[in-house]
């Protein structure tokens, strides 16, 4: 729906308004400092400011979309909407006490240039997920867990007009046409949308949030979602430039543990990070990032992952970092990483570390070369050293649920070492409790890692009288 569209659905709020201005003027009674206001009172008072907001938001919309202020920087759309409100206060009457007159500017402008009723969402840190199913449905996710808010838009176009906001600030247009939208916000957040007749019951919102600031390894040790020896082994891997594969489900923590572990690459090597929406915050200077690219309404300009790991091979980059390995870009990883790439690092969805070489040999496979299954086995365990698989238990908390050594094939079945595995022993309420257990295992590559100047202490692998438990 185009805002001038918008305006016609609106427009019997705007006779009210004008009737009730050229009349007279209709104002809300100021009561005295004590007075209590009837809950009657307190429900009109609020039925009319979201009235007059409504109003006010088309005829704002209007005037930003004609000066083509979606595209300015934010400044410039904050002294629009703040002059905007000061002229037709002065102007117009409407309904509003003092403290609704002030807070006008400021929801005007986070309904143009933020995510509307959502912003208060945006500004918890605890919140991970938020999901708008419908106008009354709107679920976040706090400490694993979902739960439904108190947060409502209007109506279901409420919704549609924040996506199309959000599409319009990023060069990008979702419609009947195009019904679906993945973007990145400008703060790094994730953001899926779609609307009919995609989502067949109205439109959909869902953003992933990221925090400001990487999770450091040592606070993914405080938090329970690895163990120290865990911790130790994993940074030794990276130091000495082992190739590495994150797996889990969705929401299990592969890109948090991803950033946390590229912390250990020494900042004198050349990183270049491969990512679908750019999300890893790494504290290394010399970092190049590359963010594929959905084609354009002509269908033309797609940039896939496998375009951007042929490209980073140009680049002389020290370690290649795929964000996530979904499709054909796997058997070009696979390949850097057996000529010369050492230490590249990359993650991919799956439920347990053999089901992860599965799926990255069915990837392979949708490179569209023709390879026997052999081979693409062979290429996976002469590439990859370490499988580090992770999940979000019951109670919400992630943790590193094993970790796995690459050995070779036996047969056609590529081989996996466990070194370290977590062991559930119960609850205690609503919290899962075990402990990290290493196998007593000692890795093949501890003599590559000592070559390499990074030797492996036996103590990481041997099991400790007090395990840690969390």
């Amino acid at each position: 729906m185009s805002l001038r569209e918008d305006r016609a659905r609106i427009e019997a709020l705007r006779q009210r308004f004008s009737g009730s201005v050229s009349a007279a003027p209709t104002k809300r009674i100021r009561r005295k400092p004590g007075s209590k206001e009837t809950s009657a009172e307190a429900h009109q008072g609020r039925a009319d400011y979201v009235a007059v907001k409504a109003h006010l938001l088309a005829r704002l919309l209007d005037d930003i979309g004609d000066r083509k202020l979606l595209a300015e920087d934010e400044e410039s759309v904050k002294r629009v909407v703040k002059d905007f409100v000061q002229r037709i206060l002065s102007e117009e009457e409407f309904p509003l006490n003092e403290s609704e007159r002030n807070r006008l500017a400021d929801d005007l402008t986070d309904e143009t240039l933020g995510v509307g009723p959502l912003a208060s969402l945006m500004a918890d840190p605890a919140v991970t997920d938020i999901l708008v199913n419908a106008p009354d449905r709107v679920y976040v996710e706090r400490f694993g867990q979902l739960e439904k808010t108190k947060v409502r838009f209007r109506d279901q176009d409420h919704i549609r007009r924040l996506i199309e906001r959000i599409a319009a600030r990023i060069g990008r247009r979702i419609d009947v046409s195009q019904p679906m939208l993945d973007a990145r916000l400008a703060d790094g957040s994730r953001v899926n949308a779609t609307i009919p007749p995609v989502s067949i019951d109205g439109p959909t919102i869902s953003i992933r949030r990221f925090g400001q600031r990487r999770m450091r390894r040592s606070e993914l040790v405080s938090l329970g979602e690895m163990s120290q020896q865990i911790h130790d082994f994993l940074s030794r891997c990276v130091e000495g430039r082992q190739n590495m594969l994150i797996s889990g489900g969705t929401g299990a923590g592969k890109s948090t543990l991803l950033g946390a572990l590229a912390e250990a690459i020494p900042a004198t090597e050349r990183i270049v990070t491969i990512e679908d929406t750019a999300e890893l915050i790494l504290d290394q200077e010399h970092t190049v990032r590359l963010e594929t690219r959905p084609p354009n309404v002509e269908g033309r300009g797609r940039i896939t992952a496998r375009d951007l790991v042929i490209n980073s091979l140009r680049m002389r980059p020290d370690r290649i970092i795929v964000g996530e390995v979904r499709g054909g870009e796997a058997l070009d990883m696979l390949q850097a990483m057996n000529t010369g790439h050492d230490g590249s690092l990359c993650t991919i969805h799956a439920n347990s570390p053999r089901d992860a070489l599965a799926r990255l040999e069915t990837m392979v496979l949708m490179s569209s070369v023709d390879l026997p299954s052999r081979a693409i086995r062979e290429q996976i365990v002469s590439a990859l050293e370490v499988v580090v698989h992770v999940r979000r238990y019951e109670d919400g908390v992630r943790r590193v649920e094993s970790v796995a050594e690459v050995v070779g094939l036996e047969g056609s079945t590529p081989l996996l070492n466990d070194l370290y595995n977590f062991k559930q022993r119960g609850r205690e309420g609503r919290r899962v409790q075990g402990s990290f257990v290493p196998t007593g295992v000692v890795p093949r590559m501890a003599e590559v890692l000592r070559d390499r100047g990074t030797p492996l202490p036996t103590s990481l692998f041997m099991a400790r009288g007090d395990g840690r438990h969390v």
